[in-house]
């Protein structure tokens, strides 16, 4: 693991381990505890693992955990599906090249106007690279300025996003955290990663919050209910797909559902 890796990985680990209720995992909850969650010595306990060894992971040291035992640790811990391949893919993740803001080809761009739908096409660190006329006139990503072409800007920083998501921002920033993290925890120390989230992190108290529980998530499809300012409230069910040339292209299309109004929404990526 690289240095970042390792403190994004001891992070992970402690973010986990406090958010673990003991009366979960069948500890006795009567004791007193300082602090939420699992002790240090009660997550090496049921992994199995010596308590030295599991504070050192924690702390982020030079250590190497073996495949065993990050497997006893997403047992100790009741990780998910998504929270186990984030810790396992944290463990592995070796030196990266240096982020570069990718292009889009001309044949995505050609698809793009050829879409009725809206569709857009964004990079590894959410960049908005492309979109197609309909995307521009339910999300207004048009009214964007150069620098503020990112998914996660655009739903953060720009007024126009909460009146487009209307009740449920809340829900779908959050979800839009747990969906990047997983990618940003693999680049933590690039500097343009870390210059996003440090420009979230300043202009967005709810970022600043929701960014410190760490929380992780998977998905590539779901639901969407928008606030359009004219025609009032669309739904939408959406899907991604990478492109085979560049995996870190990826493309969004929308479409149009018709639900009862007690639909429940669905991610946000």
């Amino acid at each position: 693991m690289t240095t970042s890796s390792r403190n994004e990985f001891g992070d992970f680990l402690r973010s986990r381990r406090e958010k673990l209720s003991p009366d979960a995992v069948g500890l006795n909850g009567s004791r007193r505890r300082r602090t939420p969650g699992l002790r240090r010595e009660e997550v090496a306990e049921r992994a199995g693992i010596g308590v030295d060894w599991y504070v050192r992971l924690e702390q982020g040291r030079t250590v190497q955990p073996s495949d065993a035992t990050l497997d006893a640790l997403v047992h100790a811990l009741c990780l998910g599906e998504a929270e186990a391949a984030h810790l396992r893919a944290l463990a592995h993740t070796g030196e990266r090249r240096a982020f570069e803001r990718e292009r889009v080809p001309p044949e995505i761009e050609r698809l793009l106007a050829s879409i009725g739908l809206p569709a857009y096409v964004t990079g590894l660190r959410w960049d908005l690279l492309a979109w197609n006329a309909a995307a521009a006139d339910i999300l207004g990503f048009d009214r964007l300025a150069e620098a503020d072409r990112n998914i996660l800007v655009f739903m953060f920083v720009e007024p126009d996003a909460r009146r487009l998501f209307g009740s449920t921002w809340s829900d779908e920033a959050r979800r839009m955290i747990a969906l990047f993290r997983a990618t940003h925890d693999l680049h933590a120390d690039d500097p343009a990663f870390v210059e996003l989230v440090d420009r979230l992190r300043t202009q967005s108290p709810e970022f600043a919050k929701w960014w410190n529980a760490h929380d992780v998530r998977d998905g590539a499809a779901g639901r969407k209910v928008l606030v359009h300012p004219e025609r009032g409230e669309q739904r939408y069910e959406y899907t991604t797909f990478q492109a085979n040339d560049d995996s870190a292209l990826k493309l969004a299309i929308y479409t149009p559902v018709s639900e009862p109004a007690s639909a429940k929404p669905g991610k946000t990526s």
